[in-house]
């Protein structure tokens, strides 16, 4: 058990929760094994999380995870990042930042797809600014190892190959961790990822099983799992009968260079459930303060989208210094429902890249 593993340890001993050491299997729907005891449970709770893959291909073996990442014990001095998504673009500024060579293979012709297209855009160009090789609409094929310099070779399906690299790094992903869970003993369903179905209550199909976090799939953050599990205990124990998560307006942060924050609705999003005709858009770009005196000056942009004659707030979208900080608050206005005008009618605080999002025009 690590140093962290351990913390927790001690908090449920400290809450007087009993902790069995073990992996626990499925044998019935209220049945769980673990070594040669059985325990029966009222309600089972099943949140085993993920873990991160590497790429199936011929040498896919020879790169690392995220989790390899953290057991790195030398800098690479040339390495490429595999993937487009949160892990892969944090880990290139990360690897950037520190020194290395840094390349980064994307699939598509952008990196953080499911963001915001000013977000994907603008991210793009801080990534090259800064240094990062970025290679776009690249498909793995093969990594091969060269004997004699112990350097990596990366093919494309196209016969592009990226040579000289001390380290492959997948960013590709995660796979939720339902094999051996004895799901199919208990009848809980999984869809074509093996990830737990539930409904809005977090409750499988097995009446009294339930599943939250990155094992069912839905947002795969950490606080939303905490989130989830709160308001199960809540309502199986609390007496807080219909209490659970709302997913909408979950607000994320990428810890790129520099950050993103994200809450709400993207632009195409608004646009395909509201009609674009019936949505506002305002942005602004601009370089912070703190630039006045360094040599490279990182951009922020801001974009708010607004719903309806009231221009209700339905999405905003945040990359440059602070912008990890700055969301949560304006998360909370957000889930409330404010608008433009609640905005335009809070005083800004200056000078600070916050007072742009309640000055916009």
């Amino acid at each position: 058990m690590s140093k962290f593993q351990g913390v927790y340890a001690n908090m449920l001993n400290g809450s007087k929760v009993e902790h069995i050491q073990g992996r626990g299997v499925m044998i019935a729907p209220n049945l769980v094994k673990v070594g040669e005891d059985v325990y029966e449970g009222k309600h089972i709770l099943l949140a085993t999380g993920g873990h991160s893959v590497r790429m199936h291909i011929p040498g896919g073996e020879l790169g690392i995870d995220s989790d390899g990442f953290f057991e790195l014990e030398s800098q690479p001095k040339k390495v490429l990042v595999v993937g487009s998504g949160y892990i892969g673009v944090e880990l290139a500024g990360v690897f950037n930042a520190l020194g290395s060579e840094t390349h980064l293979s994307i699939r598509h012709s952008h990196v953080l797809r499911s963001f915001d297209h000013m977000i994907q855009n603008h991210v793009m160009e801080e990534l090259k600014s800064a240094g990062v090789h970025v290679h776009t609409k690249m498909h793995a094929e093969t990594v091969t190892k060269d004997a004699p310099t112990g350097l990596f070779t990366f093919t494309t399906t196209s016969g592009e190959q990226l040579t000289g690299f001390d380290c492959i790094l997948w960013a590709i992903g995660r796979a939720p961790n339902t094999k051996g869970l004895g799901l199919d003993s208990a009848g809980v369903a999984v869809n074509e990822r093996g990830q737990i179905l539930v409904d809005e209550f977090e409750e499988t199909n097995v009446k009294h099983v339930f599943a939250i976090g990155d094992v069912t799939g839905r947002i795969e953050l950490t606080p939303v799992a905490i989130a989830a599990g709160r308001r199960l205990a809540d309502r199986l124990f609390g007496g807080m009968e219909g209490r659970k998560l709302d997913y909408t307006n979950v607000p994320s942060v990428v810890f790129s260079h520099p950050p993103v924050g994200s809450v709400g609705m993207t632009e195409h999003q608004a646009n395909e459930r509201y009609g674009k005709e019936n949505i506002k858009i305002y942005n602004s770009t601009f370089t912070n303060m703190y630039h006045a005196v360094t040599t490279r000056k990182t951009k922020t942009v801001v974009k708010l989208i607004c719903h309806g004659p009231e221009e209700k707030v339905v999405g905003l979208h945040i990359v440059g210094i602070g912008a990890d900080e700055m969301l949560q608050g304006f998360a909370v206005a957000i889930k409330m429902g404010a608008t433009k005008k609640d905005f335009d009618d809070t005083v800004a605080i200056h000078p600070t890249a916050a007072e742009e999002v309640v000055t916009l025009r």
